[in-house]
């Protein structure tokens, strides 16, 4: 499955779970606080040890720092207002490997791979133009509580 076509949120699993514990750290970073895997895994029913291969490649990759011990964990090495979705995106994707058969000079191919080339391009201008505290900012907007309307 291809990020453009698979799943109902268009990230792969490995993105959306980086971003969704992404969340968590830039939510908790007013505060300084570390959170750990497990919570971060506990709260949202990720699979703990394939959230780790998530925080490691953000750690690597300049998002996240992290402090050992038992009252270690997480927190991010950056403002969250600096961290774009399609950096997160591409440091946990990396490049985008094709193993596809066919002749891809092909016209049909090649109509194909512009119209691909086009999506991915306004994808990731869409992206980047997201920031992590946007997404924080929405997502505490969808945990207010909605009204009740009496009649």
């Amino acid at each position: 499955m291809n990020r453009l076509t698979g799943g109902d949120m268009g990230f792969s699993a490995k993105t959306e779970y980086g971003l969704v514990a992404l969340l968590d750290l830039a939510a908790a970073q007013t505060t300084g606080e570390l959170l750990q895997t497990r919570e971060i895994g506990r709260n949202h029913g990720i699979p703990e040890r394939y959230l780790e291969q998530m925080l490691t490649a953000l750690r690597k990759g300049g998002f996240l720092k992290s402090v050992r011990g038992p009252h270690g964990g997480f927190q991010l090495a950056r403002s969250p207002d600096q961290i774009t979705i399609a950096e997160v995106e591409a440091c946990l994707e990396g490049e985008a490997r094709s193993d596809r058969q066919g002749n891809r000079d092909d016209p049909a191919f090649l109509a194909l791979k512009g119209l691909a080339q086009r999506a991915e391009q306004a994808r990731i201008a869409v992206l980047g133009a997201v920031t992590l505290a946007q997404l924080l900012q929405e997502r505490e907007r969808l945990q207010q509580p909605m009204p009740m309307f009496y009649i």
